[in-house]
C-alpha cells in the first residue's frame, strides 16, 4: 500500500470514529456491531494482506474459499448443526423462500400446512398455494395476531407435506416462547414424520434452536447475522431428493447444495459478513449467552411499557412477546408521531411502526446493546410523563 494510500484510509477511519452514531432501532437492515463494522471497513481496502478488497476478489479465489468455508464452518458450530444437513447461502431474500420452498417440496396433489401468525406468514401461505394445496391449520387474523397459538388451537390436514412456521413475526411483535417468563423457544407439536419448516428471518441465532427439531430453517441475513443480500438455508438431506416438479438449476436446493452455494456468481460481501457475525456470535460466549442478554434487554423496555400506567399499550400478549420486536403505540396517532419524532432527536432511530401496524416498534436485535435499551427506556418514561 502506498503512503497516500494509508493516509487516505488513515483519514476514513479517523472521520468515522469522530462521528456520533445514533441508536438504530431499524427492524432492518438492522444494527451491527461496532467491532464487525470496523474488520468490515478495513477488509474492504484489503482482506487477508492480499492487497484487493472483499469486494473485488472473485468467488472462485482461494481468498473467497477460504471465507466461505470459515463461514459454513461457524455457522455449523454456532447451532451445533449435525451431520445431514446443508448450509447454503442462497439470494432472493426470504421472500424467495416462499415459492421455492412449495417449489422443491410439495406435489402439485399434495397438502401444505401452514401456521399464519403475522403479516409475513400470510405471505408465505398465499405465495406456494400455486404448487398445492394450503391448508391454514391456524390462522391469527381474527385476534389481530396478537399471540402464537398452543397446539390445542391448531388443526392440521390428514397428511400434510410439511408444516410452515414462522418463529418471530416481525410486524406484529410475537415469538414462539415458552411463556411470558421464559424467552426459549416453543415448537409446536407437528404429525410424525412431517417435517417442520421455519421462516426464522428476525430471530435466527438469538436463543438456542435444537436443528434436528427442523426439516429446513431459513432466514434474510439481515437482522441477526449480517447484511441484505443472501439468505440461509440450513435443509436436511432427505429433503435434498424431493424431486416434485421440473425446475430451473437456479431455483433447486440440490443445485446449490452440489455447487457450494456459487452455482452462479454470490453475493460474496454478504456472504463475508455473515461469516464476521458468526465469528462474533461465539466470541460474545454463543446462543445461550445471547440469549441471556437479549432477555435482559427486552425486559427493560417492556417494563417502561408495563409501568407507564396504561400511557403505553403494547401489541402481544405478555406469553408470546418478542425479544427481537417490541411494538407499543401511545394513547393517540397523533402522540405517536410526536414519539418518533421526540425520539429521533434523542438519536433514537427507526422506532415508527410498520404502516400495516401503526404505532412504534424498537428492534432489539443480537447487536443492539443494553445501554441502547435503557435509553430508549428513559426517553419512554420522560415522554409519558410530559405527554400522559
Amino acid at each position: 500500500m502506498t503512503t497516500a494510500a494509508i493516509d487516505t484510509a488513515k483519514s476514513v477511519g479517523a472521520a468515522t470514529s469522530n462521528t456520533a452514531r445514533a441508536w438504530n432501532f431499524c427492524a432492518g437492515p438492522s444494527v451491527l456491531p461496532e467491532e464487525v463494522i470496523r474488520q468490515a471497513q478495513q477488509d474492504l481496502w484489503d482482506v487477508s494482506g492480499t492487497g484487493i478488497g472483499i469486494l473485488e476478489h472473485s468467488h472462485r479465489a482461494k481468498t473467497y474459499d477460504k471465507v466461505l468455508a470459515e463461514a459454513v464452518e461457524n455457522c455449523r458450530k454456532v447451532a451445533n448443526i449435525p451431520a445431514g444437513y446443508q448450509v447454503l447461502f442462497l439470494t432472493g431474500g426470504a421472500t424467495s423462500q416462499n415459492f421455492m420452498i412449495p417449489a422443491n417440496l410439495l406435489a402439485q396433489n399434495q397438502t401444505a400446512d401452514y401456521l399464519t401468525t403475522g403479516y409475513w406468514a400470510e405471505k408465505s401461505a398465499e405465495h406456494a398455494k400455486m404448487y398445492g394445496t394450503i391448508h391454514e391449520a391456524w390462522d391469527g387474523r381474527p385476534i389481530k395476531h396478537v399471540y402464537c397459538p398452543t397446539d390445542g388451537e391448531i388443526r392440521y390436514s390428514a397428511t400434510p407435506a410439511y408444516v410452515h412456521m414462522c418463529t418471530n413475526n416481525t410486524i406484529y411483535g410475537t415469538q414462539w416462547r415458552a411463556s411470558a417468563t421464559d424467552g426459549s423457544i416453543r415448537l409446536p407439536k407437528v404429525p410424525s414424520g412431517v417435517p417442520l419448516i421455519a421462516d426464522m428471518s428476525s430471530d435466527i441465532y438469538s436463543r438456542p434452536i435444537n436443528v434436528a427439531d427442523f426439516g429446513l430453517i431459513y432466514a434474510g441475513a439481515q437482522k441477526n447475522i449480517g447484511v441484505a443480500g443472501t439468505t440461509l438455508v440450513i435443509i436436511r438431506d432427505d429433503l435434498l431428493a424431493r424431486n416434485p416438479r421440473e425446475l430451473p438449476g437456479m431455483l433447486q436446493y440440490r443445485v446449490h447444495a452440489k455447487d457450494e452455494s456459487r452455482h452462479n456468481t454470490p453475493p460474496v460481501f454478504a456472504i463475508y459478513m455473515c461469516g464476521l457475525m458468526f465469528k462474533w456470535i461465539l466470541k460474545q460466549g454463543g446462543l445461550a449467552a445471547l440469549h441471556k442478554r437479549n432477555m435482559e434487554k427486552a425486559a427493560v423496555i417492556y417494563k417502561a411499557v408495563d409501568e407507564s400506567g396504561g400511557f403505553y399499550r403494547g401489541h402481544a400478549r405478555p406469553d408470546s412477546r418478542s425479544l427481537m420486536n417490541i411494538t407499543f403505540r401511545c394513547p393517540s396517532e397523533q402522540i405517536d408521531e410526536l414519539f418518533v419524532k421526540e425520539a429521533s432527536k434523542n438519536r433514537m432511530d427507526q422506532l415508527k411502526g410498520h404502516r400495516s401496524t401503526g404505532g412504534m416498534r424498537a428492534s432489539t436485535y443480537n447487536a443492539m446493546s443494553l445501554e441502547g435499551c435503557e435509553a430508549l427506556a428513559s426517553f419512554m418514561r420522560e415522554f409519558a410523563k410530559k405527554n400522559g
